[in-house]
């Protein structure tokens, strides 16, 4: 990190403000605001905790550093987000999951532990309760087709301005999209500001979300899907702890998934799917049609839903083709 040598925190800010690009940042976060923090320099103001939290929001690759810096005097202010950021998973956490993964039936499993393992991830990557959104992105195999043509959103939770489960709002993911680059790829992928989308990587934004983080799903080389991360904040993926942590929460997904749900990256050809708000529309009697699919067939509501499933598919790919034909 740089400026690990310096031992005051005004000293700090004074040569982290003095970049252009991180200037830029502050005043468009905290607008007029900014102007204390050139008082908190000259020692003409102290800040206040509130204030002092927006300001290290902006900058999250030099949380930590400011912290341990400003010392005993706002160590009660700061220690339970310090800790939360700074330690590994709890090993009782790792245990539990374990042992669910164990001990829960199979028909339920799935859901069972990414629940688990999104609400602990939820608590240490949001501690203040910034706004999050956590998705696990799987996979979409199909019995027509020999390749994973799309991916799709599946257990998702958050904190506000998101609700608490995200299920409902479940659609699909391609090429376009954060995730699939990230799936097809097999590695991990940042944006940190969606907004400008000038960084030439694919965004999907939804409602709420200014930056996103993504980490591949893996078991043997093989890849499941990704674990995507949204969050009201931009620039809130700068730091390694957090994308460390997404790391391994991605790790831990894998319990949740049966082997045969991971894919060889040759088996992945992703194509390009609808926006979201495009998708929408398509979704309206999905629950309808689930039900319907399952009275008439016999089947259960997860075979229901995965005939639905593999249904949408394949008319918003039909969807999307037409639409890039009228384009060329």
């Amino acid at each position: 990190m740089p400026y690990e040598d310096v031992t005051d925190w005004r000293e700090l800010l004074k040569l982290i403000i003095q970049e252009p690009e991180i200037r830029k940042r502050i005043d468009n976060e905290i607008g007029k605001q900014a102007v204390n923090i050139k008082r908190w320099i000259n020692g003409k103001a102290e800040p206040r905790v509130q204030n002092l939290k927006q300001l290290l929001n902006v900058l999250p690759e030099y949380r930590e550093q400011i912290i341990e810096l400003l010392g005993d005097d706002y160590a009660d202010a700061f220690y339970t987000d310090s800790v939360d950021a700074t330690r590994d998973i709890p090993a009782m956490f790792i245990a539990s999951v374990l042992s669910a993964r164990a001990k829960t039936h199979k028909e339920i499993r799935y859901w069972s532990l990414c629940r688990l393992i999104i609400e602990q991830a939820l608590g240490q990557l949001d501690p203040d309760r910034l706004g999050m959104a956590i998705t696990v992105v799987r996979c979409m195999k199909t019995e027509k087709h020999p390749y994973i043509r799309s991916l799709r959103e599946s257990a998702a939770f958050g904190t506000s301005p998101w609700p608490g489960n995200l299920d409902q709002n479940a659609m699909f993911l391609g090429a376009e999209s954060l995730a699939g680059l990230c799936v097809s790829s097999c590695r991990e992928v940042q944006n940190n500001d969606i907004r400008g989308n000038s960084s030439l990587l694919p965004a999907h934004q939804v409602d709420f979300e200014l930056s996103a983080a993504a980490a591949p799903i893996l078991l043997s080389g093989k890849c499941a899907g990704c674990m995507l991360v949204s969050s009201t904040q931009p620039n809130f993926f700068l730091s390694q702890y957090r994308l460390a942590f997404i790391r391994n929460y991605a790790n831990m997904l894998a319990l949740a998934f049966e082997p045969h749900d991971f894919y060889e990256s040759s088996d992945i050809r992703l194509e390009v799917m609808p926006l979201h708000t495009v998708q929408r529309a398509y979704f309206s009697d999905f629950h309808r049609r689930i039900l319907e699919i399952a009275a008439e067939t016999n089947q259960t509501a997860q075979e229901a839903e995965l005939k639905v499933w593999e249904a949408l598919e394949e008319t918003l790919l039909e969807v999307q083709r037409q639409k890039q034909a009228m384009l060329a």
